[in-house]
């Protein structure tokens, strides 16, 4: 288990949200999966809920600025000085596709993508720090970048956050595993030749569950999809799965 009451490190995968037509429909999705305890927003926030297990923030839900706008699960980025980091992304290679602003009196962010085409948030935090809790059941558990240009990738995160790395092969693919102050915190992959070409650069999110088979299975009773059934992996037992919405994300139960 990991709690946190204080701002992440600069670079940690610190928060992540989801952008829905339908934030209703997901709320309803996610806490009948995980068990989330749901305080729904108001007006002034956009309407955006925020979701917690015992009482600790995991993630967020939020609608769709645009119809045009993917649904998606979004990571963020933590950021002493979102400012600083959003001329870092562009320095980069990156691009920054909102502008640093304040979110109330939670924080400031920004929205960014990277060179290979993976869109992230930065998140300098105030009220909200992100997750107060991660790597149980129902939280988050793992991010990773995902792209079919790995040494692009590391390269501009490194410039970008500082991050130094590990050399790793997932299933036969190169695979980094990002450090930020010497620890583990996440990790940049390769799409395979196998992943259909309308498949873009993205951050994937994972979800910890108690057990893989039983997640996947409550997934498509809710309306959801099954996209890689469980299988187990040197990390745990895993299955990639989407909502009755069509975001993607994992579900892994821990070894």
């Amino acid at each position: 288990m990991v709690t946190r009451s204080a701002a992440w490190p600069e670079g940690t995968p610190c928060w992540v949200d989801l952008a829905v037509a339908d934030v209703d429909k997901a709320i309803e999705f996610y806490t009948g999966l995980f068990g989330w305890d749901v305080e729904k927003g108001d007006q002034e926030s956009g309407f955006y809920s925020m979701c917690g297990v015992g009482g600790k923030t995991v993630a967020g839900i939020g609608a769709k600025q645009s119809p045009e706008q993917p649904t998606v699960w979004t990571t963020f980025l933590a950021a002493s000085d979102v400012d600083k980091t959003a001329g870092k992304v562009t320095e980069a290679g990156g691009q920054v596709l909102m502008e640093p602003f304040d979110v109330m009196d939670s924080g400031r962010m920004a929205m960014a993508v990277d060179p290979t085409g993976a869109a992230f948030g930065v998140w300098q935090a105030n009220k909200h720090i992100g997750a107060e809790l991660a790597n149980e059941p129902s939280s988050l558990v793992w991010n990773e970048q995902m792209s079919r240009d790995l040494d692009g990738a590391t390269a501009f995160y490194a410039e970008v956050f500082g991050y130094t790395y590990d050399a790793e092969s997932a299933a036969g693919s190169p695979y980094a595993m990002l450090k930020v102050d010497g620890a583990v915190a996440g990790g940049l992959g390769t799409l395979g030749p196998d992943t259909p070409t309308a498949m873009p650069a993205h951050w994937r999110v994972y979800f910890s569950v108690a057990n893989t088979d039983a997640a996947a299975e409550k997934v498509t009773a809710l309306g959801g999809r099954v996209i890689s059934p469980p299988a187990d992996t040197p990390y745990g037992r895993q299955s990639v799965v989407s909502d009755d919405q069509d975001a993607m994300f994992v579900l892994i139960q821990g070894s």
